[in-house]
């Protein structure tokens, strides 16, 4: 059910409502962890490799479409803050509509460019083919994946976090026994493991639009989901295409850099597969934290509540910073029964290792990033985030090239060129925080 954000203690609304954010993303990593591991076990390195390459690209895309859903979250949850509902309704419509024909429209020019885009990437041709069947079935998904995820940002916008989470739950599930239906019963490789996908994705956003028909009325539209505003078009592209690029931004960064790790072998490009999937699980919590950080702000942005603002701002600080220093500890503890999870091959694991025993001691740093930019996105200024995400990924970018092909550093280039975009992305917003801080709003 919705929920005003706008009363009672922060610290406890930012737990409540982080918690499920953070609850929802393990699940959503867990059953990617879990394509990763059942096709690395039962069909074998070079499927996990395919899977792997593909990956990246897959996620620039979802990401951006995540993007638009956050942008226009930010816009919901301050017209709900405002208690502007009849604006807020034209929104989600008009949100809804642009949403669903731009998903569409993606899909049909990654179904025809899959080949294209993955030789860019520099796949090996032994996996290109297996590779692109595989982006090509879950690119048939994407539609499924903007509705949930535009009605999940809608409903947490709205004060929300628990009932996306509930959703998700469900589709985890179903796409995990898909997996080992279709790929270890009927042992259909990769295509069952993308076909198993699909299938999850389109339970999460047919639950979504159940419960927003029967439970919230504010959002039950009925003939109005026909409705299109152009002015709420234009700000939700101003709010979605910036933070879409922001988003985007972060994985373009991540496709140059798996293109580079493609350079160095098949091994390479396994381990680094496997240690994705673990680093998403440290990392992403940091920005379901900030994400939260978003949402609260943004209601009592809209309510006109600057120092609930600032105290949000600070809670979520802090909470970061636990976080991160308690996941680095964790990594370095178990580094290794968690890579022996993804593959028995000795080279993988050790790469894999000596990548996490690095990283671990880095995760504080994006901490610190991942509530500044949680505050910037609520208080509505996306550019600051755009900006700084690519000054994070230009320098994390070339430091990589740098570490790999002139220092010859290996695997152990990666960790090192990640902590070197997240201190030049620190140094470029600070001064914008102590600005917004003489101002008295952070």
């Amino acid at each position: 059910m919705t929920n005003d954000m706008t009363q009672g203690k922060i610290f406890p609304i930012l737990i409540q409502f982080t918690i499920p954010l953070v609850l929802g993303n393990l699940l959503q990593l867990t059953y990617n962890a879990v394509d990763s591991i059942i096709v690395g076990r039962y069909v074998g390195k070079e499927a996990l490799a395919a899977v792997g390459t593909s990956n990246p690209l897959l996620t620039l895309i979802i990401l951006f479409v995540q993007g638009i859903c956050l942008g226009a979250g930010i816009l919901v949850g301050t017209l709900f803050g405002a208690k502007d509902y009849k604006t807020l309704k034209r929104e989600v419509s008009t949100g809804m509509i642009s949403g669903v024909v731009f998903s569409l429209i993606l899909t049909a020019v990654s179904l025809a460019a899959a080949p294209f885009l993955l030789e860019i990437l520099q796949v090996d041709a032994a996996i290109r083919h297996e590779a692109a069947g595989y982006l090509r079935i879950i690119m048939c998904g994407l539609v499924f994946n903007f509705i949930y995820n535009f009605f999940a940002s809608t409903l947490r916008a709205m004060g929300d976090s628990k009932s996306p989470l509930c959703f998700l739950g469900i589709s985890a599930g179903i796409n995990i026994v898909g997996d080992l239906i279709f790929v270890v019963f009927f042992s259909m490789g990769t295509t069952g493991c993308a076909v198993s996908t699909v299938l999850s994705e389109a339970v999460s956003c047919l639950l979504c639009w159940i419960y927003i028909s029967r439970r919230i009325p504010m959002l039950n539209l009925g003939k109005q989901w026909l409705v299109f505003d152009k002015k709420l078009f234009i700000q939700i592209i101003q709010y979605g295409f910036v933070s879409a690029m922001q988003q985007s931004t972060v994985q373009l960064g991540k496709i140059t850099i798996q293109g580079i790790v493609n350079t160095m072998g098949v091994t390479a490009t396994a381990a680094f597969t496997a240690i994705n999937r673990i680093d998403d699980y440290a990392y992403i919590p940091e920005q379901n934290i900030g994400h939260a950080m978003t949402s609260v702000m943004a209601q009592n942005r809209g309510a006109g509540e600057t120092k609930r603002v600032s105290a949000a701002f600070r809670v979520g600080m802090y909470i970061e910073l636990v976080y991160g220093a308690v996941m680095g500890i964790f990594l370095l503890l178990f580094a290794n029964p968690i890579m022996n999870l993804f593959t028995h091959d000795e080279a993988t694991i050790i790469m894999g290792e000596q990548y996490l025993h690095l990283i671990a001691l880095m995760y504080i740093v994006p901490a610190v990033t991942n509530g500044i930019q949680g505050y910037f996105r609520g208080m509505g200024d996306l550019k600051i985030t755009l900006w700084s995400s690519l000054v994070n990924m230009g320098a994390r970018v070339i430091s990589c090239i740098l570490f790999v092909f002139v220092c010859k550093m290996g695997i152990t280039a990666l960790p090192w060129a990640y902590l070197t975009g997240w201190t030049a992305m620190m140094l470029y917003e600070f001064p914008f925080l102590a600005h917004r801080k003489k101002e008295g709003t952070a």
